[in-house]
């Protein structure tokens, strides 16, 4: 479902290049769950960014879906990730003029789908936030607001959800809640999950794991 093939990515700044990303290769097939951990400032979510078609790699080869990334120009990466792909980021990422319930149709109505209100409520109600799918995101607590996240980023079926610090701005207890709703739904869909984050206890809930240190690879597991 997602390989990488010797994949780094580096910049120039003040005259100097520096690797952000080096050498990273890895496999991973579908309906797996990958953890890629790291300190601050490792690479994680240029990784991350990578694998996703958010961003280009300088050097190496990404194949997501059995897509090679490199072959395919920037619409042609957009609608790669509108057909596979799902994301839930850290900041949440809701429009904040939309209710709930219009912010889990939008992927769906950007799909075409006739049905997109009828399957965001179903999906609002899995995350259990039937009753507040009127509320717009500002009456919303930091957890619902996740919860309404993950029901967009679920809502369109994708093959691959790629979370990056899914839980990094929530407390502890409405964090592990969160984890718990993410790993309970990625099971029932048989999606293959990426996951980045610093939280050593998140990372261990996943099959494999991917650990990276000043932009390279320090350990590997299962991948």
């Amino acid at each position: 479902m997602l390989q990488a093939q010797d994949l780094g990515k580096h910049v120039v700044a003040a005259a100097e290049e520096l690797d952000i990303l080096a050498d990273v290769s890895f496999s991973l097939p579908a309906g797996a769950s990958l953890a890629i951990v790291g300190a601050s400032g490792s690479g994680k979510s240029t990784l991350l960014s990578l694998l996703a078609g958010l961003d280009a790699p300088t050097r190496g080869t990404v194949r997501l879906a059995g897509e090679e990334l490199g072959s395919l120009d920037e619409d042609g990466r957009a609608l790669l990730r509108g057909r596979v792909s799902g994301f839930v980021f850290q900041s949440f990422q809701l429009l904040p003029e939309l209710t709930a319930l219009e912010n889990v149709m939008l992927p769906l109505e950007l799909a075409g789908r006739r049905d997109a209100a009828q399957v965001a409520g179903q999906w609002l109600d899995r995350v259990g936030l039937a009753s507040r799918r009127d509320h717009t995101p500002r009456t919303l607590s930091g957890g619902e607001q996740q919860r309404v996240a993950l029901a967009r980023a679920f809502a369109p079926g994708p093959q691959v959800l790629f979370a990056d610090e899914p839980t990094g701005s929530l407390d502890t207890h409405t964090g592990e809640r969160v984890a718990d709703l993410l790993f309970e739904l990625n099971t029932s869909t048989g999606a293959t999950l990426v996951l980045v984050t610093h939280d050593e206890r998140l990372a261990a809930r996943c099959g494999a794991r991917l650990r990276l240190a000043a932009g390279r690879v320090v350990e590997q597991v299962n991948v």
